[in-house]
């Protein structure tokens, strides 16, 4: 697995639209990949209830989570840039 620590610094946190964006590149990668909170609640990006219901905030840190495959590192990277645009 391959594993990235997030503190989300995106205008709105987990709001509509970083999470249709999330979502879009997540289904674009064709293995799953999961966002983790550092309460252990987790969701599927494939799914923008799931995500959500996560109530993702500024400022939260979460994990981002997918198989290792050549993609990975690129796709972590892409996601995290939604999340955190700041860094």
């Amino acid at each position: 697995m391959v594993r990235r620590r997030v503190r989300i610094s995106a205008l709105g946190g987990g709001h509509a639209r970083p999470v249709a964006e999330l979502v879009r590149l997540a289904m674009a990668y064709d293995r799953p990949v999961v966002v983790r909170t550092e309460a252990g609640a987790e969701a599927d990006l494939a799914s923008v209830l799931a995500v959500m219901m996560l109530n993702l905030a500024e400022g939260d840190v979460v994990t981002l989570e997918t198989t290792d495959a050549p993609a990975s590192v690129s796709l972590l990277d892409e996601l995290s840039a939604v999340l955190d645009p700041k860094s």
